[in-house]
């Protein structure tokens, strides 16, 4: 959002420049138009002037002055196509931006439109051109700065509310297979409480290895077999 906001100053701070300069601006459509043999419509699209400067523009001045009313359209429309990858927006900021594509298309017929207070540039026109000739064309471009600083103040109301809580929401689906891990994760053992575990059971096993040869010996004596040497049958003294 910053860089958009950036991006914006930049091009409000190129046409204040290009403002202060408008009476050029009129005097170079003016010539170009006189040149092109079309003085009976108006100036009402961003094609048009495109037209006047590559067509029928004779002098420097004139041509950087038109060229520098093009260059802040340029600027404006990929501003536009930019602030639609920033943020996905509402059926408000979205119909911001499509209000401002439609505007800054070159084919778009510009001659009914007029910039109300604060501006003041149709105003700076006589009542001739304002009416008939360059109204439409001096209004393109602080009409749609204004529509763009309305996306700016909306979207910013949209992270305000939002960006907390859409934060959350996002972080929570992917703590969740970790804490179901940690928690099917089994204790660890400490080392000597299994060196005790082992030699309990070497302890048991030889304990009933004992068991084993006692209960031998028992069946062996209770089967007949006798302790000490053998002795022959006969007369005993």
């Amino acid at each position: 959002m910053n860089e958009v906001k950036e991006a914006l100053r930049n091009i409000e701070q190129n046409y204040k420049l290009f403002l202060q300069q408008q009476f050029t601006f009129i005097g170079a459509l003016q010539r170009t138009r006189e040149n092109a043999r079309d003085m009976t419509r108006p100036v009402a699209s961003v094609s048009q002037v495109q037209s006047y400067m590559d067509h029928h523009c004779n002098n420097s001045t004139d041509r950087r002055i038109l060229n520098m009313f093009l260059n802040i359209c340029n600027d404006l429309s990929k501003l536009c196509h930019k602030l639609e990858t920033v943020h996905s927006g509402n059926n408000i900021t979205n119909g911001i931006l499509e209000r401002c594509k439609l505007l800054l298309s070159h084919s778009n017929d510009l001659s009914t439109m007029r910039a109300k207070y604060p501006h003041d540039v149709v105003n700076h026109l006589s009542c001739d051109e304002a009416k008939n000739r360059y109204g439409g064309v001096v209004s393109l471009i602080p009409i749609v700065l204004d529509c763009m600083k309305e996306w700016v103040t909306h979207t910013e109301k949209l992270y305000k509310a939002s960006g907390g809580s859409a934060i959350s929401e996002k972080r929570a689906p992917q703590d969740a297979p970790a804490r179901a891990a940690v928690s099917q994760t089994p204790p660890a053992v400490h080392p000597e409480a299994q060196t005790s575990t082992i030699n309990k059971d070497n302890v048991q096993v030889q304990g009933s290895k004992h068991v084993q040869k006692k209960n031998l010996n028992d069946t062996e004596n209770h089967s007949g077999k006798l302790k000490g040497p053998w002795k022959p049958p006969g007369r005993h003294a």
